[in-house]
């Protein structure tokens, strides 16, 4: 019998501090890619401190615009996107696929 009250002891320890060690987590990123090549054009920051989150990413869209999207997160009013398209949609090249002589 001591055996089991040692190990139940052993481990509620170990949930106690798992859950301290985790009671505030805290970090930040970032990345951002810049392909000429390929055009693959992106980034993306975020931060959290606790329960709040919040960040943004960017992409260039194949259509010529550039999407922006800011977010924030929290335990009360959850996951919060702003999303933003900024240009004018365009074929990159300047000619439309209807101009294009299909062969089949």
């Amino acid at each position: 019998m001591f055996k089991i009250i040692a190990l139940v002891a052993c481990l509620a320890v170990a949930v106690l501090a798992y859950e301290d060690y985790n009671s505030h987590p805290s970090y930040k990123y970032e990345y951002g890619v810049k392909d000429s090549h390929t055009h693959d054009h992106k980034s993306q920051w975020e931060s959290r401190d606790g329960d709040h989150v919040k960040g943004q990413y960017t992409v260039d869209e194949a259509d010529g615009t550039h999407r922006v999207v800011d977010y924030s997160s929290d335990h009360k009013t959850g996951f919060q996107p702003h999303v933003q398209r900024v240009g004018h949609a365009h074929h990159p090249h300047g000619e439309s696929y209807s101009n294009i002589k299909q062969h089949y």
